[in-house]
This record gives C-alpha cells, sequence and structure tokens, in this order.
C-alpha cells in the first residue's frame, strides 16, 4: 500500500529522522491504515513553511510504503532522439516554451530549429550589464529578449499553480537532468536563481544541438511566409488561390522570413509547422499579426503597478516573527479595491530590482533573486489588475483606426513606460518612499536600492494613472494589516512594473491548438496570452509541440 500524508514539526527537529518517522506513524494510526512499523518506508516530497499565528512550522509531506519497496517516479527523465530532419518545426523565441517545446519534438525525432532575436547568453550578458553602467538598451538583447527567454536573468523562480496545464514534476525533473539544484523536485517554492540558470539554458541548447536541432540567434522574425488555404464543406482542406462560395479561406504559414540583426542579412525558414514563442513583450509580433491577421488577436486582463523594496532583515523580521530561519523570507499579499486586485508578483525574497526595458525611451522594472538568495534587500511588484475597459479611450480609438482594437491595452503599456522614463533620467528609475506615497509628498531624500542605474525622487502619486495608485495606495494599507511594519520609512516604491503578462492574448483552437486565423502557426508561452512564468510556459510549449509531433 502507498499513502501521502504530511507531519508538522519545529524548524530544529528537521533532521530527526526517528522522531518525524515516529509522527509519521502516528499520523497513520490516527487515519485508521493497519502497518507493521518495520515495513513502513517514507520517502520525501515536500517541505513548506508555515509562518502563521507567530508559530514557526515545518509541514513535511511525504509517500509513505507500506509492505512496499520505493518505486521511482515513472515519469522519469524523456529520451531524446536523433532528428533525422524529415520534418522541420521551427520555433520562434528560445525562451522555455520554446526549449522545452524543442526537446518534445526530440522525443518524436522532429527537428526543430530556433530563432531567436536575441542573443547567447554570454553576449547577452554584455548586452545586460550596459543598462545599468551606460544606460544603453539594445531592442533585441537585454533582459527580456536572449537565449532562455525573460526567467533566464530574471530570477528563475518555478513555483506555479498551473496544475491543470501539464506535468509540473516533468519539467523540473528535466530542469535538473539538465544541472539544477535537486532541491527543486522538494522545495514547496522551488527556485534555480540567476546566477545558475544560464548555464542550465547552455546545456539545453547542447543537447538539442546535439541531437540535430539548430539555432539562429541575433535573428528576428519580421514576417511568415504562407500559403491560401480552402476547406470545402465536407471538412477536407486544400491548397488553393481560389475562393469559391462553398468554402472558407484561411492561410497556412509555412515559414519564417527572418532578418539577422548585426548584419541585416534576411532569409527564409520552411517549415512543416511554426511555434510562435516570443514571450511577453515582444510588441512587434503583435503588430505584425495585427497586419496579417487581426482577428486573431483579442484583448485580455493584464496588471501594472509598481517594485516595493524592503531591507530584507525588515521582511525576514516582520514574516519569521524575530527568529533566525537561516533563509530570506517570501510574501503573498493580495487585496480588492474598488472592483479591482491588487497583489505581490514575483516577490524576489534576497533579491535584486532590475531594468527590464526593451527599447530606448522606457522604463520598465523587473525583479530577481541568485541561488542564495542573500542581498540586503527583498523586494515584489505590487500590480493593479487592469481589465481592457480601464484602457482610455484615446488608445482604444488608436486600436481601432489601425484595424485592430485588440491593440489597445499593448498601446497603452507601451505610453505608460514612456511615461515612466519622463520621469526618470535615462534607466534611472522614479522612485518614492512608500511613506511619502501614502502621505502626498515629496521624498526629500531615497533609501539606498538594489537597482543598479539608480533612482530619482519622484511623485509617483501624481502621476501613475489615477486608477492604478489609487487603488495601490488601499492596498498597502491593507496589506499593513497582515503584515504590521510593511509600510516603513525604509521601504521604497520604483515605477514601473508593467510586463507581469501581456495585454493581448492569440487565439488558438482549443484542440489543434493552431492559431485559429493562421494554420501551422502554433501560439505558445506567455506571449500568447496562455501561460505566466517559467514552468507553465514551458508546459505550454511542451503541450503545442506534443500537438505538432502527432499531426506531422
Amino acid at each position: 500500500m502507498v499513502t501521502e500524508l504530511s507531519v508538522t514539526i519545529r524548524p530544529e527537529d528537521e533532521k530527526k529522522t526517528a522522531f518525524i518517522k515516529d509522527k509519521i506513524l502516528l499520523a497513520l494510526t490516527e487515519k485508521g491504515i493497519p502497518f507493521i512499523s518495520s515495513e513502513v518506508t517514507p520517502v520525501f516530497v515536500k517541505k513548506s513553511i508555515d509562518a502563521r499565528r507567530g508559530r514557526i512550522k515545518l509541514v513535511m509531506r511525504y509517500k509513505v510504503y507500506i509492505g512496499e519497496k520505493p518505486v521511482a517516479d515513472a515519469d522519469e527523465i524523456p529520451v531524446w532522439k536523433k532528428a533525422d530532419g524529415k520534418k522541420v518545426v521551427a520555433i520562434v523565441g528560445a525562451g522555455p516554451a520554446g526549449l522545452f517545446g524543442a526537446l518534445r519534438l526530440l522525443e518524436a525525432g522532429i527537428k526543430p530549429i530556433i530563432i531567436e532575436r536575441g542573443s547567447v547568453t554570454s553576449e547577452r550578458k554584455k548586452d545586460i550589464a550596459a543598462i545599468s553602467t551606460k544606460g544603453v538598451v539594445d531592442g533585441d538583447s537585454n533582459y527580456c529578449f536572449g537565449e532562455g527567454g525573460a526567467g533566464t536573468f530574471s530570477d528563475g523562480k518555478l513555483y506555479t499553480r498551473s496544475n491543470k496545464r501539464g506535468n509540473i514534476g516533468r519539467i523540473l525533473r528535466i530542469f535538473a537532468a539538465f544541472g539544477a539544484n535537486p532541491a527543486i523536485l522538494t522545495d514547496a517554492h522551488p527556485h534555480i536563481g540567476t546566477d545558475k540558470l544560464p548555464g542550465i539554458i547552455n546545456a539545453m541548447r547542447a543537447k538539442i544541438i546535439d541531437c540535430g536541432g539548430e539555432f539562429f540567434f541575433d535573428t528576428k522574425c519580421i514576417g511568415f511566409e504562407t500559403e491560401p488555404v480552402t476547406k470545402t464543406s465536407d471538412g477536407v482542406q486544400q491548397n488553393s488561390s481560389a475562393h469559391e462560395n462553398n468554402v472558407s479561406s484561411a492561410f497556412r504559414v509555412t515559414g519564417v522570413q527572418t532578418r539577422n540583426t548585426k548584419t541585416g542579412a534576411e532569409q527564409t525558414v520552411c517549415a512543416d509547422a511554426v511555434v510562435l514563442a516570443t514571450g511577453h513583450s515582444a510588441n512587434d509580433v503583435y503588430e505584425l499579426i495585427a497586419r496579417v491577421a487581426p482577428d486573431a488577436l483579442e484583448e485580455k486582463i493584464f496588471a501594472v503597478g509598481v517594485r516595493v523594496e524592503h531591507p530584507r532583515e525588515l521582511i525576514d523580521k516582520i514574516q519569521f516573527h524575530g527568529k533566525a530561519m537561516g533563509q530570506a523570507a517570501e510574501y503573498r499579499l493580495t487585496a480588492q479595491e474598488d472592483g479591482r486586485g491588487v497583489y505581490s508578483f514575483c516577490m524576489c525574497p534576497g533579491g535584486f530590482v532590475v531594468p527590464s526595458s526593451t527599447a530606448p525611451g522606457q522604463i520598465v522594472i523587473n525583479g530577481m533573486s541568485g541561488a542564495a538568495r542573500n542581498s540586503r534587500w527583498s523586494n515584489s511588484a505590487i500590480v493593479v489588475e487592469t481589465r481592457p475597459e480601464d484602457i482610455p479611450a484615446e488608445f482604444r480609438e488608436r486600436a481601432q483606426k489601425d484595424g485592430c482594437s485588440a491593440l489597445a491595452g499593448l498601446y497603452w503599456r507601451s505610453w505608460l513606460e514612456a511615461e515612466t522614463a519622463r520621469h526618470g533620467n535615462g534607466q534611472q528609475a522614479p522612485a518614492q518612499r512608500l511613506t511619502d506615497f501614502l502621505a502626498h509628498k515629496d521624498s526629500a531624500e531615497l533609501p539606498r536600492t538594489s537597482y543598479t542605474p539608480g533612482v530619482v525622487p519622484s511623485r509617483l502619486d501624481k502621476w501613475l494613472p489615477e486608477q492604478i495608485a489609487a487603488r495601490l495606495e488601499s492596498a498597502f494599507r491593507d496589506f499593513n494589516k497582515n503584515m504590521h511594519g510593511f509600510i516603513s520609512d525604509d521601504a521604497l516604491l520604483i515605477a514601473s512594473e508593467t510586463r507581469t503578462s501581456t495585454p493581448v492574448r492569440i487565439l488558438r483552437d482549443k484542440d489543434t491548438l493552431e492559431c485559429t486565423a493562421l494554420k501551422g502557426l502554433y501560439p505558445a508561452g506567455e506571449g500568447s496570452g496562455y501561460s505566466g512564468g517559467i514552468v507553465s510556459s514551458a508546459m505550454d510549449g511542451e503541450k503545442a509541440c506534443e500537438a505538432i509531433a502527432a499531426k506531422l
């Protein structure tokens, strides 16, 4: 017999195996499960910290084998085959959706060709450094674009609640196979760290190439090769340039038109299918689709706000009730303010605030942590739910004039990022003490920050859109009720956090996963609007490529 159960212990008892087994035996007894003590074998599954009600506890989950030998997980590391090249899939984007999708194709022996506008991690590091040291933003290689995607240099958090999207354990095991700390398999909130993730991504690239896949870095998608496709009334698809009365017409994507961002050389990559995994910041890709197939896009809910940064010691003291736990504390906060959700996002304990702009003339910020999570600060995005009806009329009118109303939120987001830059200085971000934000006054001086380009004093309460600033103010007061001390003179607000997700979704068929208006095109990952974060994007990339493999 096999069962799962959890036991709660004190932190100082974590290494006492005999004590823990006694707790497990007691739990089995309370559940009425018969056993012989010598035949009970507990296998550790996951650990989480419970710091509620002023007492620190560890919740330890075990898979308990009774009268049976422990068995390995049936879904271990996949077998990646050598691609024969008879079938080719082009993947636009080398983020988690693209990389895990490529690996999934190789399980079926299908050749992936990955087209990435940004650079390899070693070159990308230089482009990222230039943002902080020189204020120079490379529009194709930055914190959001490049090998590994936005997560590579922005933390490497693996926690997700997307249990229904796919096999989370499978994604974690693949990460561990490529060099991630095996602790990600059992931590409640697994995390790789931005200092470790590039090496893991490089190992994935090496495996894909070894199996016959190809990469084109510094190569931008500028269009699609298409052919007309018609579907007759009996459901049979035909390639045709004719538009007859008894058929509905569409186009099939047969390749990707590309331009090298270094040399300007253009070429077309032909493929049996194309996966579009370009991430949440590729505005030009949405605009491309809007020109080619505007009905393929729809507006969606997203969120924008600020980063709040505290001294790590303060957050640890609040969350752990003054006790030393040997690790940086996390928090998760939510509130409802005037009909919209306001919540913490991408909380980075012992982390840094980083510049995530993807073009000159804008300021976008994000957070990250190294594997050790040992910086002097802890930060989190605090963002406000933004619905299509919240977008000002001028941006809706512009989108309608441009022939695609779905772009309204994207236009507004770009305006806010430019507005943030107008209140900053280069990549120095506008900032305000939290207490001054709530008091509606200037910050005479700002506390030290982890944000390396630097910050400049600014009245965020004055220029942030009213529907954002007012809800943030209410939410901060509510948060302080649950985390007393959250409102502090040492807390710093930095603007603006705008890339939590995309304002646009690329419509796809729920069964085939193809774009509804462009056959042969498979939107995947964060940029498609169907996932958020590394693991859910990886699962979505796998899902799209499973559909392609089954069809091919």
